[in-house]
């Protein structure tokens, strides 16, 4: 779900994708400087058996098909629970794949895109999922097209969702220095004539 306090238009990212293609959503931003696609999206999860590395196997190439057919000159955020880890994350788990890497690496390589936390924090370990063990992982990302990395302003974790036990992921978040159009009229939804946003 993306939810906005700007106008939107629509973008079929999902349609694109095909399979499983409720995991993914996108919606272009109409900006003074030019449109903006944001794309969420929420990888599959695996565990050793057959079906459920198929299951990512699968979605994550129809990500790849679906991000090569997206029109170039659009700049994109893709954002999400992505369910992989950077080649060098710390610590090291032995039991991720190297499709799993190698997905990391083609939103860099193949697609162009920026991981917006690393460019700003080169050096540091933060994870968005801790398990039982207290093991920690950096499963959500922000990846940006790189003619939006010099806009990139602020990407950080914010821990209080998880600690609070909202959700069991931290949250994520990201500013572009870019100016946007104005904000749709939003109010009071206990106060809120029918017609209104919220």
């Amino acid at each position: 779900m993306i939810v906005s306090r700007v106008e939107t238009g629509p973008d079929d990212f999902g349609d694109r994708v095909g399979y499983l293609a409720a995991r993914a959503a996108a919606v272009v931003l109409p900006a003074p400087a030019g449109p903006v696609r944001v794309i969420g999206a929420y990888v599959p999860s695996r565990d050793p058996s057959p079906a459920k590395t198929e299951r990512k196997q699968k979605w994550l190439t129809a990500c790849h098909a679906a991000l090569d057919g997206t029109p170039r000159g659009v700049p994109t955020v893709l954002l999400g629970d992505l369910n992989v880890l950077e080649p060098d994350h710390q610590p090291r788990y032995p039991f991720f794949a190297p499709f799993e890497y190698d997905f990391y690496r083609a939103l860099a390589g193949r697609h162009g895109l920026v991981d917006a936390f690393r460019h700003l924090h080169p050096q540091a370990a933060e994870h968005s999922w801790v398990c039982r063990t207290c093991d920690g992982y950096r499963y959500d990302h922000a990846f940006c097209s790189r003619a939006l990395r010099d806009h990139i302003a602020h990407c950080e974790y914010v821990h209080s969702p998880r600690h609070e036990r909202l959700s069991d992921h931290s949250a994520l978040t990201i500013r572009l220095a870019v100016a946007s159009p104005p904000p749709l009229p939003t109010s009071d939804p206990v106060t809120a004539a029918a017609d209104t946003l919220f």
